[in-house]
């Protein structure tokens, strides 16, 4: 791992451990032999209250590249969720996570985990990744907000 990478992520770690928003969890994955994986991190994040996503904790996992952070990490929903914007395998299809689109280095953990927790209760009409999720939001909000809320209450914190 870089330098850059690793002194990077290491700030990420303690500037999250110092200040986070509640609810939330951000932290890199334990390896067998005790040692911190720094580049694979593990996350929760809780529905907004107030909105259908309300009472759900949702797992996620952030992996980190090497070039970090002028590439962004992928970051996946285990298991994945139904969402227009959350491809079938998890992975979150988000603006701020594209090099192409709105990533910037600058970007840090805590900014990443409150755009992912605000794009589940305010979907991208323009770049759907899921189509049942995209076709049922768009045609039936009712089934749709049905569908969510049960998958809260699946995930309940």
């Amino acid at each position: 791992m870089s330098g850059i990478c690793r002194a990077r992520l290491a700030e990420e770690r303690k500037a999250w451990r110092k200040d986070h928003p509640f609810g939330f969890y951000a932290r890199p994955v334990k390896k067998e032999d005790g040692s911190l994986d720094m580049l694979n991190w593990e996350a929760g994040i809780p529905g907004k209250t107030g909105t259908i996503w309300e009472g759900g904790l949702y797992k996620l996992t952030m992996a980190f590249p090497e070039e970090f952070p002028t590439k962004p990490p992928k970051c996946k929903f285990t298991p994945p969720l139904f969402h227009p914007n959350i491809y079938p395998s998890g992975t979150v299809c988000l603006s701020i996570l594209d090099e192409e689109k709105n990533w910037r280095a600058s970007i840090n953990v805590k900014q990443i985990l409150l755009g992912i927790q605000g794009l589940l209760d305010e979907p991208n009409q323009a770049d759907p990744a899921q189509a049942p999720a995209f076709h049922l939001f768009n045609n039936d909000r009712a089934g749709y907000d049905k569908r969510i809320k049960q998958q809260a209450r699946e995930m309940a914190a």
